[in-house]
């Protein structure tokens, strides 16, 4: 061995052995690493961050912006509505749920896939009499196998088509996964859904992420085109019974209804008071095609003049008090009172909004205030959607409703005049809520921009890099993410990972230390048997993405993998698709997947409970995928 190569498989061990023992964050290991080859000359320094330009860094980046604008559009809760069952059986429920997971994890980032499903999955455990990790193990697992039947599924599909162009073939296309993928992940649905599922431990949750804020009450408006229009209470009533909302009261023609009769019929234009969780509400929206009241612009004509002078002097001072802040003042000719009442019927701006819970402090001003005396939209540019009174009702009318001290109020609006509003009137942020609100023109957008995405790199239009690039400038133009939030979808330890460690791997080939380990491989354990070789690089590959991040599992196996296959002479493809699938099972261990760390506090699970259903898995993965690479990809 050479002095180089000594190096690098020193840098290596070390690596693997700060993965393993997870004292630092992956990302610090992996730029450990790239410095450490930079420092003893195993990486050029003008090539030490190159990796970072790497089309596979580049196309994972742009696969997390296009899976947030399905996530913030409601694209995804639609299509959970539609595709899984409202009444049915534990396994046709789990198959439905795991079906759904597997197929938007092929076209989104899978962990994005696992947080949309997961309250669906808590619910759905709840139906089924299920404990929360008997339901949510199954569906972590049929996400990550989702990810290996496409191109964009899993950063490590990603990788290996990287090594593949570096060795000379070109890249994998975005399909030539779906053959061996999708036949080990519908292995994997059924054994999971079918019997796997008996094999989880019946844990109690220690938790879900959050806070338990008590039912809200918020008013929605029956729309024209709304499922609800022409419907009777009943009939809503029994719509919305499995999200766990019910209506108390009605506004119809301005006249407040309480206690109305179940068989009266509802009409476009009348509103309804809705009780429900703050986490129901979405569901509340999307199941009969309702909008939040406070989200309707009213006409103008509809305002009485005095709301509308009090609106335009409420703009007036709110501007004034703009210009003040900012040391400016209005030099401009005439009374500005068209300007006053354009800017108190400017709407908010769908990119720029967030939804925040904010508590009342016992010495706020709104104390004894509503919603119509302080003027949220005037003063402030923000919505108060829903309120939240631990253990009393009012069936006043939302914007009449006297807040109070203690009181939970779910704001809509830009982060900066929410934070405004909370300082100004004496309420503590709580939390920020991830409530989709539905948007049907975003999610066809979202959706076709995604669709084009994929089409441009499947047919060979654009390289992938490229055209999923193109589709997130798109998603910036139309909105579908906002271009604030672009850079906070972006997942930066797992881009900062990826190009770190392809520096890494390839001085790894460069010092001729893969072909190394690829010979030691095949004689001492393979003996030239190409089909043990390839089984071996597979299990392998498993092992070591079930104890560190299989990015960076993918970025390790490539260069041996690659030099295994020429020491027996045969063609590299299959072996570097069993990288690929062996990066994306990991199914033994809380740490080897994200998607296996997010139900770990939610299932109440121990790190030993993933092995019981993970080994048989992992048994079926391997069984099923060996005699496919050989058919598919023959040596």
């Amino acid at each position: 061995m050479t002095q180089d190569q000594w190096l690098i498989l020193t840098i290596l061990t070390a690596t693997v052995a700060m993965f393993l023992w997870g004292r630092w964050r992956h990302d610090m290991v992996a730029a450990g690493a790239l410095l450490a080859c930079v420092v003893v000359g195993l990486v050029p320094a003008r090539e030490a961050f190159a990796g970072f330009g790497h089309p596979a860094v580049i196309t994972v980046a742009c696969v997390l912006v296009l899976s947030r604008g399905l996530q913030t559009s409601g694209a995804v809760d639609v299509l959970a509505r539609t595709v899984l069952p409202a009444q049915s059986g534990r396994m046709l429920s789990l198959m439905a749920l795991m079906g759904l997971g597997a197929f938007l994890s092929g076209f989104m980032n899978n962990v994005g896939a696992m947080a949309l499903l997961m309250p669906v999955a808590i619910h759905l455990s709840q139906r089924l009499e299920l404990t929360p990790g008997q339901v949510l193990m199954p569906l972590a697992f049929g996400t990550i196998l989702g990810g290996m039947t496409t191109l964009i599924g899993t950063p490590p599909n990603l990788i290996v088509s990287g090594f593949r162009a570096e060795t000379g073939p070109g890249s994998f296309a975005m399909f030539d996964f779906t053959p061996i993928g999708l036949a080990v992940a519908l292995a994997g649905v059924l054994f999971v859904a079918l019997i796997g599922w008996r094999l989880v431990p019946a844990r109690k949750q220690s938790g879900i992420e959050g806070f338990e804020s008590g039912a809200y009450i918020t008013e929605v408006r029956v729309m024209e085109d709304s499922k609800a229009a022409g419907m009777r209470l009943r009939e809503i009533e029994n719509a919305l019974a499995d999200v766990d909302a019910q209506i108390i009261g009605l506004v119809q023609r301005e006249v407040r209804i309480i206690a109305a009769n179940s068989g009266r019929k509802v009409h476009a234009g009348d509103i309804l008071m809705i009780e429900a969780e703050a986490d129901a509400l979405t569901d509340v929206l999307s199941i009969l095609g309702l909008k939040l009241e406070e989200e309707v612009k009213p006409e103008k004509d509809a305002l009485p003049e005095a709301d509308a002078k009090a609106d335009a002097a409420a703009a007036k001072d709110k501007k004034g008090k703009d210009a003040d802040r900012a040391g400016k003042r209005d030099n401009g000719d005439g009374d500005g009172d068209g300007d006053d009442i354009e800017a108190a019927e400017a709407p908010l701006k769908s990119g720029d909004i967030v939804l925040m819970e904010l508590a009342v402090l016992p010495n706020s001003p709104l104390s004894g205030r509503s919603a119509s005396d302080i003027l949220l939209r005037t003063r402030y540019g923000v919505n108060l959607l829903a309120l939240s009174r631990e253990g009393k009702r009012s069936m006043k009318r939302l914007r009449s409703m006297a807040i109070q001290s203690g009181d939970l109020l779910l704001m809509q609006g830009p982060p900066e005049s929410i934070s405004e509003f909370a300082s100004d009137n004496a309420c503590v942020p709580l939390a920020q809520r991830e409530l989709r609100i539905p948007n049907k023109r975003k999610i066809w957008e979202a959706s076709l921009i995604m669709l084009f995405a994929i089409g441009g790199a499947a047919f060979g239009l654009l390289p992938a890099a490229v055209s999923f690039a193109i589709g997130v400038l798109a998603s910036m133009a139309l909105r579908t993410v906002p271009p604030r939030a672009v850079y906070d979808a972006i997942d930066w330890p797992v881009i900062v990972l990826l190009g770190a460690l392809i520096p890494v791997a390839g001085a790894m080939e460069a010092t001729g230390t893969a072909d190394l380990i690829a010979r030691l491989l095949i004689e001492n354990v393979a003996q030239g048997h190409a089909v043990v070789g390839l089984a071996l690089i597979l299990v392998v590959t498993m092992f070591l993405s079930d104890l560190m991040n299989n990015a960076a599992t993918a970025a390790v196996m490539c260069p041996i993998a690659i030099g295994t296959a020429a020491a027996l002479g045969v063609s590299p493809d299959s072996f570097l698709m069993a990288v690929a699938i062996g990066a994306s099972c990991a199914f033994l261990t809380p740490i080897g997947h994200q998607n296996n760390t997010l139900i770990l506090g939610p299932g109440g699970f121990r790190f030993s409970d993933y092995w019981k259903l993970g080994l048989p898995l992992e048994i079926i993965v391997v069984a099923v995928s060996i005699p496919l690479l050989l058919v598919v990809w023959p040596l």
